[in-house]
């Protein structure tokens, strides 16, 4: 990605390892993405607090300090080919771009999906591929997929996300209605192993018609 860092993102990236990330890849995405860029103008003061944010259609901005700490845990499979579910304002994804080999991503709300493909265009982003579809189904005919990252709450672990992992390979995902968990789920010789990594507050995975 071209451009110089921000100061602005340069101590969000600082202050994001004072409170544990310690990739400093993952860092270095950080300190080098415009995180106002991803947002409506009237909300770009708030572009480096450590906060979710609104960008319309009930959906939100992850706090910059769960996408540094999702993306931490997805790298450490060392994953070429990943797959996330939920491209939203398209911010975790440029952060993702910039580690992987290759992104899919896949978003259900065609407005956001479009805004987010002229973001990572802007930031000299070409690795990434869009889907306009159902999360829920992931994208199988790309797969299977070293590692998925889901960005929105499902009620359950969706059988299909499961049936796209490469074998070793991670998904990250939170699970919850009313308290949500941070899992992390692994394809290993006996299956899937779960574990739970922390308690998060997203938006729910919808299932179902497009909007």
């Amino acid at each position: 990605m071209s451009g110089v860092a921000s100061t602005s993102a340069l101590n969000l990236a600082r202050g994001l390892q004072g409170v544990g990330i310690n990739d400093t890849n993952v860092l270095s995405a950080v300190a080098n993405t415009p995180r106002e860029l991803f947002l409506d103008a009237a909300l770009g003061h708030k572009a480096y607090e450590n906060t979710a944010l609104p960008i319309g259609q009930g959906q939100t901005i992850s706090q910059p300090y769960i996408v540094a700490r999702m993306t931490e845990l997805l790298l450490e499979s060392q994953p070429k080919r990943v797959l996330e579910i939920g491209t939203g304002s398209g911010y975790q994804a440029a952060i993702l771009a910039q580690l992987v080999d290759e992104l899919c991503t896949v978003e259900r709300i065609k407005s956001l999906q479009i805004q987010a493909r002229q973001r990572l265009k802007r930031l000299d982003l070409h690795n990434v591929s869009f889907k306009y579809g159902d999360g829920w189904q992931g994208w199988a005919n790309k797969g299977p997929f070293d590692a998925i990252m889901v960005t929105a709450a499902a009620c359950r672990v969706p059988q299909a996300l499961l049936e796209q992992l490469s074998p070793n390979g991670v998904l990250i995902i939170p699970v919850g209605e009313h308290t949500q968990q941070l899992l992390r789920v692994t394809h290993n010789d006996s299956g899937f192993q779960s574990e739970t990594i922390e308690m998060v507050n997203f938006v729910p995975l919808v299932n179902g018609d497009l909007a």
